[in-house]
């Protein structure tokens, strides 16, 4: 199996067998991340798509010194779905047919209707939250980037990430506990 340096190296040389082994190897998360911001199926698949036609074209401006390729397509996703909800708003939640959309690992009651119920609340919830506390709690929590990666998606420092996830934490709590909607910040 290539690295994602010699991938990206192939790739911006015209390896189709390249770019097809970074989208089997990347697909389903930058796909997963878009959903998870966007809360639509079919338009995170053509962010996915989108963001893996900019792999093909500008390869070659990926400079693995300053961030992996895993960044650098989250930040291509990211860019892309900002894009897109800056012209057109944020969309109503749904969930994926199958999808485990939200961890609630602390909330299992055993009871599959109940667990359900509280992964349709968590998503909800964080499809209630502000753009950039969204994208941070997502690219930590679900996309298991570190704390650095993610702020170099969103385009934040380190600090000013922790800070969105906190609000973001404390956004959903009240969320769920039904004192609140996600109140901005």
């Amino acid at each position: 199996m290539l690295s994602d340096q010699a991938l990206a190296s192939a790739i911006a040389g015209g390896d189709q067998q390249a770019y097809q082994q970074a989208v089997a190897r990347h697909g389903r998360a930058i796909a997963v991340y878009a959903w998870r911001l966007l809360g639509d199926e079919s338009l995170a698949e053509d962010i996915a798509q989108e963001t893996f036609i900019r792999l093909w074209t500008r390869a070659s401006d990926w400079r693995p010194e300053k961030a992996s390729l895993t960044t650098w397509l989250h930040r291509i996703a990211h860019n892309l779905c900002m894009d897109y909800l800056r012209r057109t708003g944020p969309s109503a939640p749904s969930l994926l047919p199958g999808e485990d959309s939200v961890r609630a690992d602390s909330s299992e009651s055993g009871d599959p209707v109940e667990d359900e119920r509280v992964k349709q609340l968590l998503h909800e919830a964080l499809m209630l939250l502000p753009e950039r506390q969204r994208s941070a709690l997502v690219l930590v929590h679900y996309q298991s980037l570190s704390n650095r990666e993610a702020a170099e998606v969103v385009g934040v420092s380190v600090r000013a990430l922790e800070s969105l996830l906190v609000r973001a934490r404390q956004s959903i709590k009240r969320s769920m506990k039904g004192e609140g909607n996600g109140s901005p910040g």
